[in-house]
């Protein structure tokens, strides 16, 4: 058995811990400050955000607008774009299985990240 005392951590804006990280899943605690955001973003997993503390606002790219503090639970499917805005500083708990999601560069072969990155200057020009 593991165990994190997670409402404990001293976590600091824009650094994110990973918890743990397994073959099936992955879990990062990360804290926002009140103001700001993980702006529009996306994961390749399914993602699910519960939040221990503060008060946060999310939006998807759809529009769908949730608010909530303590004991919210939000589920993403895989490559959902949202945004997540912290109203109050913000202790959120992000579970993505499975690890690492297709797609990932992490689930990637030498030779499919060669493609991605072709791809990609291709895309700049």
């Amino acid at each position: 058995m593991n165990s994190w005392p997670i409402t404990a951590l001293d976590l600091q804006p824009h650094a994110p811990q990973i918890l743990t990280s397994t073959d099936d899943a992955r879990a990062i605690a990360l804290m926002i400050p009140a103001g700001e955001s993980l702006q529009d973003h996306q994961v390749h997993e399914r993602a699910w955000v519960i939040v221990l503390d503060g008060e946060v606002e999310i939006e998807t790219d759809t529009g769908d607008r949730v608010a909530g503090g303590r004991g919210l639970l939000l589920e993403f499917a895989p490559n959902e774009r949202h945004a997540v805005h912290a109203r109050s500083d913000a202790r959120l708990l992000l579970l993505l299985t499975p690890w690492p999601g297709a797609g990932h560069p992490g689930a990637m072969t030498l030779e499919e990240k060669a493609d991605a990155r072709h791809a990609a200057s291709e895309h700049r020009r």
